[in-house]
């Protein structure tokens, strides 16, 4: 007896999958990052990468281009809105907003910012595998499919100079960073760009957790190195930020849907 027949696939046309959006004006694309920032802050507080008054997120202003938003100096990360975003210009002055911004760091994010003029987004923390690994002047090696997607595509910083505060040790940095999409900061932590605040966020998150796993896999023995050729052919399928972008995007609609304060 013959069963039943099979449904028929769906024509893919009818399947849903998010994409970037695209904005028809300045003032939708600003909401959207700003957004996109107020949540990507939060879930870095939910993973405990800030520490004390450490650690920022920049975005690039959709009009005006050498204005970024950035987190409020001394807010919480878990507890930051839209409404709380403050915007600085290339000094680091204010140009909108109720806050001060932490002037050491936005040095840094503002000079990475103007020689990076592809990059959107920016992320810096003091997150715990992040700084042991800058702590051993080491890269990420290629040793899992996450790590290898920084696969000769980041950098290390290789000194210490205290708190960056002067211009020049940011022009310093962002020359340090050239084109990739991360740095590691000796002795400092992780730094990584996008070109959306999504991308920027997730190359982050992901550098801190590959980082996390070559810290135990070397502690627990010698790590098998993934060959350069596959290095470089994972790197080609997964290190672009629209991978970064559509892999961030469960972690957006968590935050969105179980937060929604942070749009306010």
């Amino acid at each position: 007896m013959q069963g039943p027949t099979p449904p028929l696939p769906l024509p893919t046309d009818q399947l849903q999958f998010a994409m970037p959006p695209m904005y028809d004006s300045p003032d939708d694309e600003r909401r959207h990052r700003k957004e996109r920032l107020a949540g990507a802050l939060r879930i870095f507080g939910r993973l405990g990468f800030e520490d004390g008054v450490s650690g920022h997120i920049t975005a690039r202003d959709p009009e005006y281009s050498d204005c970024f938003w950035v987190n409020p100096f001394g807010m919480p990360f878990k507890h930051v809105t839209v409404s709380d975003l403050v915007m600085a210009n290339q000094d680091g002055q204010v140009v909108e907003g109720r806050y001060h911004v932490n002037q050491a760091a936005f040095t840094v994010h503002a000079q990475v910012h103007a020689a990076r003029p592809d990059v959107v987004a920016v992320a810096h923390c003091h997150s715990v595998h992040g700084r042991a690994l800058s702590a051993l002047g080491d890269l990420l090696d290629p040793i899992s499919q996450e790590s290898c997607a920084f696969y000769e595509d980041h950098a290390l910083y290789d000194t210490y100079s205290g708190v960056a505060v002067d211009t020049e040790e940011g022009r310093r940095i962002a020359g340090a960073l050239g084109t990739r999409k991360a740095l590691v900061l000796r002795n400092h932590g992780l730094l990584t760009v996008g070109d959306s605040v999504d991308a920027a966020a997730w190359w982050f998150l992901s550098m801190e957790r590959s980082s996390q796993v070559q810290l135990t896999a070397q502690a627990a023995g010698r790590p098998v190195l993934i060959d350069h050729k596959q290095a470089v052919a994972t790197r080609e399928q997964l290190g672009g930020d629209l991978v970064a972008w559509i892999n961030y995007q469960p972690l957006w609609q968590d935050i969105s849907r179980s937060e929604p304060d942070l749009l306010s």
